[in-house]
């Protein structure tokens, strides 16, 4: 990405041309099957109608269900009209998505099940599907994409919905993640709690707008990777982003939609993407002094017997990239937020009964 972005295909009116010509799976509905799809829900309707003025109704000495039976052609047919509006929608935006893509030199993809990523969003729950999927792979790979999960409690079920931008980092680091404050409500909106010992206060103004989480023993990796500068960066573009750092990925998290048709929601993502795809390069070099242990164990493991140890060799080993299993995943906690509304509700329902 550099800097530009041409949002034409998002506002410009539909090229009808190349909608013909684009895969069936984001062809819009032709105008005559738009047209014919409605024209046959006008005559179910108004047939029904007209059955029914031949049934017996209680003015006329019967007991005829004509009421609720109109009642339920009408709602037939509006959720018919619903749905063929709603259908129709979904493949203009797909159309314009593609061809979106396609100007700012990504690849564009509708559905992904189960995406293989291992950010926190991505482990939780069923049904776990990625729509409007957008990637680019200059100066490094980067996918922009909406994201929903269902989770079950007992019967009923809830569906939690995630916009997500995923950038490819050249070393795997720390779990690290930042917890912006500035888009919590009662509590973080963050689908997963982290033991508060791993909270690490940082300079400036940064504490202002994140919390920020880096594994036992990290702290000081964690200060060689957010510097001034890059903490500067994610406070001018990035402060209502969660941000999650996780072997050799960042995710930018949001609980609105990432791929979609509104050019200034396109103009702050890729000017987000590229501010801090400027400073991720200094990132490349850091290296977990913990690996270097176990590369000096092996060498010694293959030592023949009775070897002298040359330590001068020793001292121009570095450690290869990678992350130690205690710096790999942070460490969790239950959240407090259900227990106590849990707690609340059994306080409230112990009153009403004394009362």
């Amino acid at each position: 990405m550099d800097g530009t972005i041409d949002t034409r295909a998002l506002i410009d009116p539909i090229d009808r041309d190349a909608m013909a010509k684009a895969p069936s799976y984001h062809r819009a509905p032709s105008a005559r099957l738009f047209i014919g799809l409605i024209a046959g829900i006008v005559v179910v309707a108004v047939g029904g109608f007209v059955l029914l003025g031949t049934l017996p109704t209680p003015s006329r000495g019967g007991s005829g269900p004509t009421p609720l039976l109109g009642i339920g052609l009408l709602a037939a047919a509006a959720v018919a009209v619903v749905a063929v509006l709603s259908w129709r929608t979904r493949r203009i935006k797909r159309f314009r998505l593609s061809q979106f893509a396609a100007a700012n030199g990504m690849t564009y993809t509708s559905d992904l099940s189960y995406p293989p990523f291992p950010g926190m969003i991505f482990g939780i729950g069923s049904s776990r599907q990625s729509t409007d999927v957008l990637r680019g792979d200059r100066p490094r790979p980067v996918e922009f994409g909406n994201y929903r999960y269902t989770v079950r409690h007992g019967k009923s079920s809830t569906t939690h919905r995630w916009g997500y931008v995923a950038v490819k980092l050249d070393v795997p680091l720390p779990n690290i993640v930042l917890d912006a404050i500035g888009n919590n409500g009662f509590g973080s909106n963050l689908p997963a709690a982290f033991q508060r010992a791993q909270r690490l206060s940082l300079e400036g103004d940064f504490d202002r707008h994140f919390t920020l989480y880096c594994p036992a023993g990290y702290e000081r990796d964690a200060l060689y990777l957010f510097t001034p500068d890059i903490m500067a960066r994610f406070i001018d573009h990035a402060a209502e982003l969660d941000v999650e750092i996780i072997d050799d990925w960042m995710f930018l998290y949001t609980k609105r939609e990432v791929s979609t048709l509104d050019p200034d929601t396109w103009a702050w993502l890729f000017s987000v993407v590229d501010a801090l795809m400027t400073k991720l390069d200094q990132w490349a070099r850091w290296r977990d002094d913990r690996l270097l242990s176990q590369v000096t164990g092996a060498v010694d493991h293959q030592r023949a017997p009775g070897a002298q140890t040359a330590s001068p060799a020793v001292g121009l080993l570095t450690p290869p990239p990678g992350v130690a299993p205690s710096g790999r995943r942070l460490r969790r906690s239950g959240t407090w937020i259900p227990v106590a509304f849990v707690v609340g509700t059994l306080i409230v329902w112990i009153v009403t009964r004394m009362n």
